[in-house]
């Protein structure tokens, strides 16, 4: 801004970083502004592709993440994602989710060997729900051992287990 001028500064610091065939542009507005903004484009045959984001701020820096099976659509998991965790997924390509008990992002089968590995990533008309449609390393995406989080069937006459069990956690998570 020139000496003298009053008002708010309109620059901005960008960073761009290419990974293969993506590119990321890190936006550091001025001063007063709410912060970092990531823009993701792809380039396909000399175009840039800009990609929708969640909407992080709606839902108070966290949106749910729903892990489906590429192969069969079967539903793996519900989990919450923040940016850091959304962006992670997008580069590294297997799934990280943001942990509400430990507050902090982990990499989906970084201990068990289990991870997610991203096929497609859909956003719903509002941009506040992420589906992963997954290849699920390992068989199982339950912490408990089992293919599915969602391995209890509630039935008319009760519940019961819909799925056997892959693992043993006591074996895994030592």
């Amino acid at each position: 801004m020139p000496p003298g001028q009053k008002g708010t500064t309109t620059e901005s610091l960008s960073l761009v970083c290419r990974l293969d065939k993506l590119t990321l542009l890190f936006h550091a507005p001025a001063r007063r502004s709410r912060g970092l903004k990531l823009e993701i484009q792809q380039q396909r045959d000399g175009r840039k592709i800009s990609m929708k984001r969640p909407d992080f701020a709606k839902c108070g820096g966290l949106v749910p993440a729903i892990a489906q099976e590429a192969c069969s659509g079967e539903v793996l998991m519900l989990a919450y994602m923040n940016e850091e965790a959304y962006d992670k997924t997008l580069a590294s390509g297997e799934v990280h989710y943001y942990s509400r008990s430990r507050q902090k992002i982990w990499h989906k089968g970084g201990t068990s060997g289990h991870v997610q590995k991203v096929t497609s990533i859909r956003l719903d008309c509002d941009a506040d729900t992420i589906l992963v449609l997954v290849e699920q390393i390992g068989g199982a995406a339950c912490h408990e051992g089992y293919k599915s989080c969602f391995f209890t069937e509630i039935t008319n006459d009760g519940e019961r287990t819909c799925s056997a069990k892959v693992f043993d956690p006591k074996e895994v998570y030592k």
